[in-house]
């Protein structure tokens, strides 16, 4: 008989990194989260999936789930896990390696599924920091959407706007050092809002399509939580990076929950 297994519990170090991203956030832009998590499942089973359009968006989402009370883990590019410093702490923290273009990206779905079997685990179902021309959510990869049929935890989108005029695209040192700069002085509205839980249980696992199918709602649902926090900049962002490329061999189709 398996033995059930306790919550996990993140280590000192990632929570101490949680209230550090609160106040570097706080120093650059005003946070202002909506939304919310079930009390009941902050310590998991669950999934956070969301938008991605920033490199400063890890830290914008560890202080909004911070001030959520969830200490999720991060399923992370494998490059951060290379560098000497950083790669250790986010080992030790719990984050999980996605190898991208590789044969061991297989083996970080197992590891997010067992993950998120016992605590909170963050994704961007993008798969990259998005490139649509006006900063929607672009068609989603089926890794987040495999991953929750595969686990049967809660998916909860988490949609958030703002971060792009804190940080460029392109992260060179003067580039951020201007785009730091400018945020102290400005100092953005940068808005984070938690959806309704994404339904996915009349779609079996071992079904045709249902990858494709979960993954569009998984998008659909991360746009409709969007759609509010940029209603007085629907057509694109009012601030401009003219660093970052356009691509839109990606484009989601959106569809909008009925209300």
């Amino acid at each position: 008989m398996d033995t059930p297994r306790s919550p996990w519990r993140p280590p000192l170090l990632w929570r101490a990194a949680l209230l550090l991203a609160r106040c570097v956030v706080a120093l650059l832009a005003r946070l202002r989260v909506t939304g919310d998590v079930p009390e009941s499942w902050r310590r998991g089973p669950l999934i956070l999936a969301a938008n991605h359009i920033n490199p400063f968006d890890p830290i914008v989402l560890a202080a909004a789930c911070r001030a959520r009370g969830v200490a999720p883990r991060f399923m992370a590019t494998g490059g951060l896990f290379r560098a000497p410093l950083l790669g250790a702490a986010m080992r030790h923290a719990g984050h999980i390696r996605v190898d991208r273009g590789t044969a061991a990206v297989s083996r970080a779905l197992v590891a997010a599924a067992e993950a998120a079997s016992d605590s909170a685990v963050l994704v961007y179902p993008e798969g990259r920091i998005g490139l649509d021309p006006h900063l929607w959510p672009e068609r989603g990869k089926t890794g987040t959407a495999r991953l929750a049929l595969a686990s049967g935890a809660p998916v909860v989108p988490v949609a958030q706007w703002g971060s792009h005029e804190v940080l460029p695209y392109r992260t060179t040192a003067g580039a951020v050092l201007r785009g730091i700069t400018r945020a102290l002085w400005r100092r953005p509205v940068i808005r984070v809002h938690f959806g309704p839980a994404v339904a996915l249980a009349d779609l079996p696992a071992d079904s045709p399509g249902a990858a494709r199918r979960a993954t569009d709602r998984i998008i659909d649902a991360i746009t409709d939580a969007l759609v509010p926090l940029r209603r007085d900049e629907p057509e694109g962002p009012r601030h401009v990076d003219p660093s970052r490329p356009v691509d839109t061999s990606r484009t989601h189709r959106y569809r909008p929950r009925a209300r």
